[in-house]
Protein backbone atom coordinates (compact mmCIF):
# COMPACT_ATOMS: atom_id res chain seq x y z
CA UNK A 1 0.00 0.00 0.00
CA UNK A 2 1.33 3.53 -0.77
CA UNK A 3 2.45 5.46 2.34
CA UNK A 4 -0.04 8.23 1.61
CA UNK A 5 -2.88 5.67 1.70
CA UNK A 6 -1.55 4.55 5.08
CA UNK A 7 -1.78 8.13 6.34
CA UNK A 8 -5.36 8.55 5.17
CA UNK A 9 -6.45 5.19 6.60
CA UNK A 10 -4.96 6.02 10.03
CA UNK A 11 -6.54 9.47 9.90
CA UNK A 12 -10.01 8.04 9.17
CA UNK A 13 -9.73 5.49 11.98
CA UNK A 14 -8.86 8.27 14.46
CA UNK A 15 -11.36 10.77 13.15
CA UNK A 16 -8.67 13.28 12.08
CA UNK A 17 -9.17 15.61 9.18
CA UNK A 18 -6.97 15.29 6.08
CA UNK A 19 -5.08 18.46 7.05
CA UNK A 20 -4.31 17.42 10.64
CA UNK A 21 -0.99 18.78 11.87
CA UNK A 22 0.14 15.31 12.94
CA UNK A 23 -0.09 13.81 9.46
CA UNK A 24 3.73 13.92 9.15
CA UNK A 25 3.99 11.71 12.22
CA UNK A 26 1.63 9.14 10.71
CA UNK A 27 3.68 9.21 7.54
CA UNK A 28 6.86 8.51 9.54
CA UNK A 29 5.10 5.60 11.26
CA UNK A 30 3.99 4.12 7.94
CA UNK A 31 7.42 4.50 6.43
CA UNK A 32 9.02 2.82 9.39
CA UNK A 33 6.52 -0.01 9.11
CA UNK A 34 6.99 -0.33 5.38
CA UNK A 35 10.65 -1.13 5.93
CA UNK A 36 9.46 -4.34 7.54
CA UNK A 37 6.53 -5.06 5.26
CA UNK A 38 5.76 -3.32 2.00
CA UNK A 39 2.34 -4.89 1.56
CA UNK A 40 0.56 -4.10 4.81
CA UNK A 41 -0.45 -0.96 6.64
CA UNK A 42 -0.66 -0.79 10.43
CA UNK A 43 -4.22 -0.98 11.69
CA UNK A 44 -5.46 0.88 14.78
CA UNK A 45 -4.48 -0.78 18.07
CA UNK A 46 -7.28 -2.71 19.81
CA UNK A 47 -8.10 -3.57 23.39
CA UNK A 48 -8.11 -7.18 24.54
CA UNK A 49 -11.84 -7.51 23.69
CA UNK A 50 -11.12 -6.43 20.11
CA UNK A 51 -12.58 -2.93 20.39
CA UNK A 52 -10.46 -0.07 19.11
CA UNK A 53 -8.65 1.89 21.83
CA UNK A 54 -9.78 5.48 22.19
CA UNK A 55 -7.40 8.28 21.24
CA UNK A 56 -6.50 9.29 24.84
CA UNK A 57 -5.40 5.82 25.88
CA UNK A 58 -3.41 5.34 22.69
CA UNK A 59 -1.76 8.72 23.15
CA UNK A 60 -0.80 7.89 26.75
CA UNK A 61 0.74 4.59 25.68
CA UNK A 62 2.64 6.10 22.76
CA UNK A 63 6.08 7.72 22.57
CA UNK A 64 6.66 10.88 24.63
CA UNK A 65 8.34 14.12 23.56
CA UNK A 66 11.51 13.00 25.35
CA UNK A 67 11.55 9.91 23.12
CA UNK A 68 11.86 12.07 20.01
CA UNK A 69 14.50 14.30 21.62
CA UNK A 70 16.54 11.22 22.44
CA UNK A 71 16.11 9.84 18.94
CA UNK A 72 17.17 13.10 17.31
CA UNK A 73 20.83 12.67 18.15
CA UNK A 74 23.48 14.92 16.70
CA UNK A 75 24.70 14.00 13.22
CA UNK A 76 27.51 11.49 13.41
CA UNK A 77 30.84 12.15 11.78
CA UNK A 78 31.42 10.03 8.72
CA UNK A 79 33.70 7.09 9.26
CA UNK A 80 36.75 6.99 7.08
CA UNK A 81 35.92 3.42 6.09
CA UNK A 82 32.59 4.45 4.57
CA UNK A 83 32.50 4.56 0.77
CA UNK A 84 29.67 6.64 -0.61
CA UNK A 85 28.00 5.81 -3.88
CA UNK A 86 28.92 8.20 -6.69
CA UNK A 87 26.28 10.71 -7.82
CA UNK A 88 24.09 9.37 -10.66
CA UNK A 89 25.76 11.57 -13.26
CA UNK A 90 29.29 10.31 -12.46
CA UNK A 91 30.87 6.89 -12.38
CA UNK A 92 33.26 5.73 -9.68
CA UNK A 93 36.07 5.80 -12.24
CA UNK A 94 35.38 9.47 -13.01
CA UNK A 95 35.76 10.34 -9.32
CA UNK A 96 39.28 8.93 -9.26
CA UNK A 97 42.22 11.22 -9.83
CA UNK A 98 43.89 8.80 -12.26
CA UNK A 99 47.29 10.00 -11.04
CA UNK A 100 46.74 13.59 -12.12
CA UNK A 101 49.24 15.87 -10.39
CA UNK A 102 48.06 18.49 -7.88
CA UNK A 103 49.96 21.64 -6.95
CA UNK A 104 48.85 23.28 -3.67
CA UNK A 105 49.51 26.84 -2.53
CA UNK A 106 48.51 28.03 0.94
CA UNK A 107 47.79 31.62 1.95
CA UNK A 108 46.83 33.00 5.35
CA UNK A 109 46.59 31.53 8.83
CA UNK A 110 47.52 28.24 10.48
CA UNK A 111 43.96 27.00 9.94
CA UNK A 112 44.56 27.27 6.19
CA UNK A 113 47.72 25.21 6.58
CA UNK A 114 45.62 22.56 8.30
CA UNK A 115 42.92 22.86 5.60
CA UNK A 116 45.55 22.26 2.93
CA UNK A 117 46.61 19.07 4.69
CA UNK A 118 42.96 17.94 4.94
CA UNK A 119 42.26 18.67 1.26
CA UNK A 120 45.40 16.81 0.21
CA UNK A 121 44.48 13.83 2.41
CA UNK A 122 41.12 13.58 0.63
CA UNK A 123 42.62 13.94 -2.85
CA UNK A 124 45.41 11.48 -2.14
CA UNK A 125 42.86 8.80 -1.24
CA UNK A 126 41.09 9.52 -4.54
CA UNK A 127 44.19 8.71 -6.60
CA UNK A 128 45.77 12.13 -7.14
CA UNK A 129 49.53 12.68 -6.98
CA UNK A 130 51.30 15.63 -5.37
CA UNK A 131 53.79 17.82 -7.20
CA UNK A 132 55.95 20.74 -6.11
CA UNK A 133 56.60 21.70 -9.75
CA UNK A 134 54.02 24.20 -10.99
CA UNK A 135 54.82 23.48 -14.63
CA UNK A 136 53.95 19.77 -14.42
CA UNK A 137 50.71 20.24 -12.46
CA UNK A 138 47.35 19.15 -13.89
CA UNK A 139 45.43 20.77 -11.04
CA UNK A 140 46.41 23.95 -9.16
CA UNK A 141 44.56 24.62 -5.91
CA UNK A 142 44.94 27.86 -3.94
CA UNK A 143 43.85 27.70 -0.29
CA UNK A 144 42.86 31.31 0.28
CA UNK A 145 42.44 33.90 3.02
CA UNK A 146 39.82 36.66 3.18
CA UNK A 147 40.68 38.32 6.48
CA UNK A 148 42.03 41.47 4.82
CA UNK A 149 41.72 43.14 1.45
CA UNK A 150 45.45 42.74 0.75
CA UNK A 151 45.14 38.96 1.19
CA UNK A 152 42.43 38.79 -1.46
CA UNK A 153 44.34 41.05 -3.86
CA UNK A 154 47.29 38.67 -3.60
CA UNK A 155 45.06 35.86 -4.89
CA UNK A 156 43.70 37.95 -7.78
CA UNK A 157 47.28 38.75 -8.83
CA UNK A 158 48.21 35.09 -8.59
CA UNK A 159 45.23 34.08 -10.72
CA UNK A 160 46.38 36.40 -13.51
CA UNK A 161 49.77 34.67 -13.47
CA UNK A 162 48.10 31.25 -13.60
CA UNK A 163 45.84 32.34 -16.46
CA UNK A 164 48.91 32.79 -18.64
CA UNK A 165 50.11 29.33 -17.62
CA UNK A 166 46.71 27.87 -18.49
CA UNK A 167 46.65 29.59 -21.88
CA UNK A 168 50.09 28.24 -22.84
CA UNK A 169 49.13 24.68 -21.93
CA UNK A 170 49.97 22.37 -24.89
CA UNK A 171 46.91 20.70 -26.47
CA UNK A 172 48.67 17.37 -26.15
CA UNK A 173 48.39 17.54 -22.36
CA UNK A 174 45.38 17.28 -20.04
CA UNK A 175 43.79 20.75 -19.68
CA UNK A 176 45.00 22.63 -16.62
CA UNK A 177 42.31 23.05 -13.92
CA UNK A 178 42.50 25.85 -11.35
CA UNK A 179 40.63 25.80 -8.04
CA UNK A 180 40.03 28.33 -5.27
CA UNK A 181 39.55 26.83 -1.81
CA UNK A 182 38.77 28.29 1.60
CA UNK A 183 37.53 31.65 2.85
CA UNK A 184 37.80 33.68 -0.35
CA UNK A 185 35.80 31.03 -2.22
CA UNK A 186 33.08 31.38 0.42
CA UNK A 187 33.04 35.18 0.37
CA UNK A 188 33.29 35.98 -3.35
CA UNK A 189 31.58 32.97 -4.96
CA UNK A 190 30.04 34.44 -8.14
CA UNK A 191 32.76 37.04 -8.70
CA UNK A 192 35.50 34.39 -8.71
CA UNK A 193 33.61 32.17 -11.16
CA UNK A 194 32.66 35.00 -13.50
CA UNK A 195 35.79 37.16 -13.58
CA UNK A 196 37.60 36.23 -16.79
CA UNK A 197 36.49 32.60 -16.37
CA UNK A 198 39.85 31.65 -14.87
CA UNK A 199 38.63 29.34 -12.12
CA UNK A 200 37.25 25.83 -12.72
CA UNK A 201 36.59 24.69 -9.14
CA UNK A 202 35.33 26.55 -6.08
CA UNK A 203 35.23 24.85 -2.64
CA UNK A 204 34.42 26.53 0.66
CA UNK A 205 36.01 25.51 4.00
CA UNK A 206 33.32 22.87 4.63
CA UNK A 207 33.35 21.34 1.14
CA UNK A 208 36.74 19.63 0.90
CA UNK A 209 35.17 16.17 0.97
CA UNK A 210 33.47 17.16 -2.29
CA UNK A 211 36.72 17.95 -4.12
CA UNK A 212 36.87 14.66 -6.11
CA UNK A 213 33.35 15.28 -7.46
CA UNK A 214 34.05 18.95 -8.22
CA UNK A 215 37.23 18.07 -10.10
CA UNK A 216 35.41 15.32 -12.00
CA UNK A 217 32.82 17.86 -13.16
CA UNK A 218 35.61 20.28 -14.13
CA UNK A 219 37.11 17.54 -16.30
CA UNK A 220 34.09 17.88 -18.60
CA UNK A 221 34.83 21.57 -19.11
CA UNK A 222 32.21 22.89 -16.69
CA UNK A 223 32.76 25.09 -13.67
CA UNK A 224 32.00 23.35 -10.37
CA UNK A 225 31.30 24.94 -6.99
CA UNK A 226 30.33 23.96 -3.46
CA UNK A 227 30.41 26.72 -0.85
CA UNK A 228 27.76 25.41 1.53
CA UNK A 229 28.62 25.95 5.19
CA UNK A 230 27.95 23.14 7.66
CA UNK A 231 26.87 23.05 11.29
CA UNK A 232 28.69 19.79 12.04
CA UNK A 233 31.59 19.28 9.61
CA UNK A 234 34.88 19.07 11.51
CA UNK A 235 36.74 16.56 9.27
CA UNK A 236 37.25 14.56 12.46
CA UNK A 237 37.81 11.32 10.54
CA UNK A 238 40.19 12.85 7.98
CA UNK A 239 43.81 12.47 9.01
CA UNK A 240 45.70 15.50 7.67
CA UNK A 241 48.72 14.67 5.52
CA UNK A 242 51.60 17.09 6.02
CA UNK A 243 52.34 18.87 2.76
CA UNK A 244 55.93 19.59 3.78
CA UNK A 245 57.84 16.33 4.35
CA UNK A 246 60.69 18.15 6.12
CA UNK A 247 58.42 20.11 8.49
CA UNK A 248 59.44 20.00 12.16
CA UNK A 249 56.07 21.22 13.47
CA UNK A 250 52.39 20.42 12.85
CA UNK A 251 48.99 21.96 13.60
CA UNK A 252 46.15 20.05 15.24
CA UNK A 253 42.73 21.59 14.64
CA UNK A 254 40.38 21.23 17.63
CA UNK A 255 37.49 23.38 16.34
CA UNK A 256 36.18 25.12 13.24
CA UNK A 257 34.24 28.33 12.72
CA UNK A 258 33.64 31.12 15.22
CA UNK A 259 30.67 32.47 17.20
CA UNK A 260 32.32 35.59 18.64
CA UNK A 261 31.09 37.88 15.83
CA UNK A 262 33.72 40.58 16.43
CA UNK A 263 32.45 43.58 14.51
CA UNK A 264 35.51 43.86 12.26
CA UNK A 265 35.88 40.17 11.42
CA UNK A 266 34.75 38.18 8.36
CA UNK A 267 35.63 34.74 9.79
CA UNK A 268 32.13 33.75 11.08
CA UNK A 269 30.76 34.43 7.60
CA UNK A 270 33.43 32.50 5.69
CA UNK A 271 33.93 29.60 8.12
CA UNK A 272 30.49 29.33 9.69
CA UNK A 273 29.38 28.62 13.23
CA UNK A 274 31.73 27.37 15.92
CA UNK A 275 31.86 23.60 16.42
CA UNK A 276 34.39 21.43 18.20
CA UNK A 277 35.95 18.18 17.12
CA UNK A 278 35.30 15.09 19.23
CA UNK A 279 38.05 14.74 21.83
CA UNK A 280 38.75 11.17 20.72
CA UNK A 281 39.56 12.27 17.18
CA UNK A 282 41.90 15.01 18.44
CA UNK A 283 43.80 12.55 20.61
CA UNK A 284 44.01 10.08 17.75
CA UNK A 285 45.52 12.70 15.44
CA UNK A 286 48.03 13.90 18.03
CA UNK A 287 49.11 10.31 18.68
CA UNK A 288 49.68 9.72 15.00
CA UNK A 289 51.63 12.95 14.64
CA UNK A 290 54.13 12.01 17.31
CA UNK A 291 54.01 9.44 20.06
CA UNK A 292 57.30 10.82 21.36
CA UNK A 293 55.88 14.35 21.75
CA UNK A 294 52.83 12.99 23.62
CA UNK A 295 55.08 11.11 26.00
CA UNK A 296 57.23 14.17 26.61
CA UNK A 297 54.18 16.37 27.21
CA UNK A 298 52.91 13.86 29.76
CA UNK A 299 56.23 13.39 31.56
CA UNK A 300 58.01 16.73 31.38
CA UNK A 301 57.30 20.44 31.37
CA UNK A 302 59.08 21.13 28.09
CA UNK A 303 56.18 22.27 25.90
CA UNK A 304 56.99 25.42 23.92
CA UNK A 305 56.43 28.32 26.31
CA UNK A 306 54.69 30.65 23.91
CA UNK A 307 51.10 31.94 23.94
CA UNK A 308 49.36 33.98 21.27
CA UNK A 309 47.10 36.46 23.04
CA UNK A 310 45.35 38.76 20.50
CA UNK A 311 44.59 42.17 21.99
CA UNK A 312 43.53 44.11 18.83
CA UNK A 313 43.39 47.39 20.82
CA UNK A 314 44.49 48.85 24.14
CA UNK A 315 41.32 50.90 24.53
CA UNK A 316 38.34 49.41 26.39
CA UNK A 317 36.02 51.64 24.36
CA UNK A 318 37.36 50.31 21.06
CA UNK A 319 37.33 46.74 22.36
CA UNK A 320 33.63 47.16 23.15
CA UNK A 321 32.97 48.45 19.61
CA UNK A 322 34.88 45.44 18.29
CA UNK A 323 32.72 43.18 20.50
CA UNK A 324 35.79 41.46 21.87
CA UNK A 325 34.13 40.64 25.17
CA UNK A 326 36.86 41.93 27.50
CA UNK A 327 38.28 45.23 28.74
CA UNK A 328 41.86 46.45 28.74
CA UNK A 329 42.00 45.85 32.50
CA UNK A 330 40.83 42.24 32.14
CA UNK A 331 43.38 41.64 29.38
CA UNK A 332 46.28 43.01 31.44
CA UNK A 333 45.17 40.93 34.43
CA UNK A 334 45.25 37.83 32.20
CA UNK A 335 48.78 38.70 31.02
CA UNK A 336 49.99 38.97 34.63
CA UNK A 337 48.36 35.65 35.50
CA UNK A 338 50.02 33.90 32.54
CA UNK A 339 53.45 35.29 33.42
CA UNK A 340 53.06 34.25 37.05
CA UNK A 341 52.02 30.75 35.97
CA UNK A 342 54.71 30.32 33.28
CA UNK A 343 57.92 32.21 34.14
CA UNK A 344 59.77 33.24 31.00
CA UNK A 345 56.71 32.80 28.77
CA UNK A 346 56.86 34.40 25.32
CA UNK A 347 53.77 36.40 24.31
CA UNK A 348 52.61 37.37 20.83
CA UNK A 349 49.59 39.42 19.81
CA UNK A 350 47.52 41.00 17.03
CA UNK A 351 46.73 44.72 16.79
CA UNK A 352 44.50 46.76 14.47
CA UNK A 353 45.24 50.44 13.82
CA UNK A 354 42.41 52.79 12.91
CA UNK A 355 39.29 50.76 13.70
CA UNK A 356 35.93 52.52 13.28
CA UNK A 357 35.67 55.51 15.63
CA UNK A 358 39.19 55.13 17.05
CA UNK A 359 40.33 58.44 18.53
CA UNK A 360 43.86 59.66 19.15
CA UNK A 361 43.37 58.85 22.84
CA UNK A 362 42.34 55.29 21.95
CA UNK A 363 45.48 54.97 19.85
CA UNK A 364 47.64 56.26 22.74
CA UNK A 365 46.14 53.57 25.00
CA UNK A 366 47.12 50.90 22.46
CA UNK A 367 50.66 52.28 22.39
CA UNK A 368 50.79 52.17 26.19
CA UNK A 369 49.60 48.53 26.19
CA UNK A 370 52.43 47.60 23.86
CA UNK A 371 54.89 49.23 26.25
CA UNK A 372 53.32 47.64 29.32
CA UNK A 373 53.20 44.07 28.06
CA UNK A 374 56.41 44.00 25.99
CA UNK A 375 55.41 41.36 23.45
CA UNK A 376 58.06 39.12 21.93
CA UNK A 377 56.21 38.82 18.63
CA UNK A 378 53.46 40.92 17.05
CA UNK A 379 51.21 41.11 14.01
CA UNK A 380 50.03 44.66 13.34
CA UNK A 381 47.76 45.90 10.55
CA UNK A 382 45.74 48.92 9.46
CA UNK A 383 41.98 48.31 9.57
CA UNK A 384 40.19 47.46 6.31
CA UNK A 385 36.39 47.24 6.25
CA UNK A 386 35.03 43.80 5.25
CA UNK A 387 31.59 43.30 3.76
CA UNK A 388 28.99 41.30 5.74
CA UNK A 389 30.63 42.11 9.08
CA UNK A 390 28.76 43.92 11.84
CA UNK A 391 31.06 46.91 11.40
CA UNK A 392 30.11 47.13 7.71
CA UNK A 393 26.41 47.35 8.56
CA UNK A 394 26.47 49.33 11.81
CA UNK A 395 29.70 51.31 12.08
CA UNK A 396 31.45 53.91 9.97
CA UNK A 397 34.98 53.49 8.66
CA UNK A 398 35.74 57.11 9.62
CA UNK A 399 39.50 57.06 10.28
CA UNK A 400 41.30 58.52 7.23
CA UNK A 401 43.70 56.18 5.47
CA UNK A 402 46.72 58.41 6.12
CA UNK A 403 45.88 58.47 9.84
CA UNK A 404 45.58 54.66 9.90
CA UNK A 405 48.99 54.29 8.29
CA UNK A 406 50.59 56.84 10.61
CA UNK A 407 49.16 55.08 13.68
CA UNK A 408 50.26 51.71 12.31
CA UNK A 409 53.83 52.96 11.88
CA UNK A 410 53.81 54.24 15.46
CA UNK A 411 52.56 50.88 16.76
CA UNK A 412 55.21 49.03 14.77
CA UNK A 413 57.94 51.32 16.09
CA UNK A 414 56.88 50.90 19.71
CA UNK A 415 56.43 47.15 19.32
CA UNK A 416 59.96 46.79 17.93
CA UNK A 417 61.43 48.90 20.73
CA UNK A 418 59.73 46.87 23.45
CA UNK A 419 60.28 43.50 21.76
CA UNK A 420 63.98 44.31 21.49
CA UNK A 421 64.08 45.04 25.23
CA UNK A 422 62.22 41.81 26.00
CA UNK A 423 64.43 39.72 23.73
CA UNK A 424 67.68 41.21 25.01
CA UNK A 425 67.08 39.41 28.32
CA UNK A 426 68.20 36.28 26.46
CA UNK A 427 71.63 37.72 25.61
CA UNK A 428 74.26 35.67 27.42
CA UNK A 429 71.95 32.68 27.88
CA UNK A 430 72.49 29.22 26.48
CA UNK A 431 69.24 28.06 24.87
CA UNK A 432 67.97 24.81 23.42
CA UNK A 433 67.01 25.36 19.76
CA UNK A 434 65.04 23.13 17.40
CA UNK A 435 66.68 23.44 13.97
CA UNK A 436 64.32 24.27 11.09
CA UNK A 437 66.73 24.79 8.19
CA UNK A 438 68.78 27.40 6.39
CA UNK A 439 68.24 31.06 7.19
CA UNK A 440 66.26 32.91 4.51
CA UNK A 441 68.77 35.75 4.45
CA UNK A 442 72.05 33.85 4.54
CA UNK A 443 73.13 30.54 3.05
CA UNK A 444 75.86 30.28 5.69
CA UNK A 445 73.48 30.52 8.66
CA UNK A 446 70.92 28.14 10.12
CA UNK A 447 67.58 29.08 11.63
CA UNK A 448 65.64 27.47 14.47
CA UNK A 449 63.17 28.12 17.30
CA UNK A 450 63.83 28.32 21.01
CA UNK A 451 61.48 27.36 23.85
CA UNK A 452 59.56 30.63 23.44
CA UNK A 453 59.08 30.10 19.69
CA UNK A 454 61.50 32.93 18.96
CA UNK A 455 63.62 32.68 15.83
CA UNK A 456 67.30 31.99 16.52
CA UNK A 457 69.99 32.49 13.85
CA UNK A 458 73.45 30.90 14.18
CA UNK A 459 76.32 29.95 11.81
CA UNK A 460 76.14 26.63 9.98
CA UNK A 461 79.31 25.26 11.54
CA UNK A 462 80.65 21.93 12.73
CA UNK A 463 79.99 21.13 16.37
CA UNK A 464 80.40 18.38 18.91
CA UNK A 465 77.71 15.73 19.34
CA UNK A 466 77.21 15.18 23.10
CA UNK A 467 76.15 11.58 22.52
CA UNK A 468 79.24 10.82 20.45
CA UNK A 469 82.27 12.51 22.05
CA UNK A 470 84.92 13.45 19.50
CA UNK A 471 82.46 13.32 16.58
CA UNK A 472 82.08 16.61 14.67
CA UNK A 473 78.72 17.13 12.96
CA UNK A 474 76.61 19.78 11.25
CA UNK A 475 73.07 20.44 12.43
CA UNK A 476 70.19 19.12 10.32
CA UNK A 477 66.46 20.09 10.38
CA UNK A 478 64.87 18.37 13.37
CA UNK A 479 68.07 18.37 15.44
CA UNK A 480 68.32 19.97 18.87
CA UNK A 481 71.34 22.21 19.46
CA UNK A 482 72.58 24.42 22.28
CA UNK A 483 73.17 28.03 21.20
CA UNK A 484 74.85 30.79 23.21
CA UNK A 485 72.86 33.98 22.50
CA UNK A 486 75.10 36.95 21.67
CA UNK A 487 72.64 39.59 20.36
CA UNK A 488 68.91 40.27 20.01
CA UNK A 489 66.59 42.38 17.87
CA UNK A 490 62.81 42.76 17.83
CA UNK A 491 62.47 39.78 15.49
CA UNK A 492 65.35 37.38 16.13
CA UNK A 493 68.06 36.19 18.45
CA UNK A 494 71.59 35.53 17.22
CA UNK A 495 74.31 33.37 18.69
CA UNK A 496 76.94 30.71 18.13
CA UNK A 497 76.29 27.00 18.30
CA UNK A 498 77.87 24.92 21.07
CA UNK A 499 76.87 21.33 20.41
CA UNK A 500 74.21 18.97 19.14
CA UNK A 501 72.17 17.38 21.91
CA UNK A 502 68.82 15.74 22.66
CA UNK A 503 65.75 16.70 24.64
CA UNK A 504 66.70 14.25 27.34
CA UNK A 505 70.29 15.31 27.72
CA UNK A 506 69.94 19.03 27.20
CA UNK A 507 69.83 21.61 29.96
CA UNK A 508 69.41 25.37 29.63
CA UNK A 509 71.86 27.54 31.48
CA UNK A 510 71.28 31.20 31.79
Amino acid sequence: MHPLQCVLQVQRSLGWGPLASVSWLSLRMCRAHSSLSSTTCPSPERQENGAPKDFSSRLAAGPTFQHFLKSASAPQEKLSSEVEDPPPYLTMDELLGRQRKVYLETYGCQMNVNDTEIAWSILQKSGYLRTSNLQEADVILLVTCSIREKAEQTIWNRLHQLKALKTRRPRSRVPLRIGILGCMAERLKEEILNREKMVDVLAGPDAYRDLPRLLAIAESGQQAANVLLSLDETYADVMPVQTSPSATSAFVSIMRGCDNMCSYCIVPFTRGRERSRPVASILEEVKKLSEQVLQLIHERDNICKQIHLPAQSGSSRVLEAMRRGYSREAYVELVHHIRESIPGVSLSSDFIAGFCGETEEDHVQTVSLLREVQYNMGFLFAYSMRQKTRAYHRLKDDVPEEVKLRRLEELITVFREEATKANQISVGCTQLVLVEGLSKRSATDLCGRNDGNLKVIFPDAEMEDVNNPGLRVRAQPGDYVLVKITSASSQTLRGHVLCRTTLKDSSENC
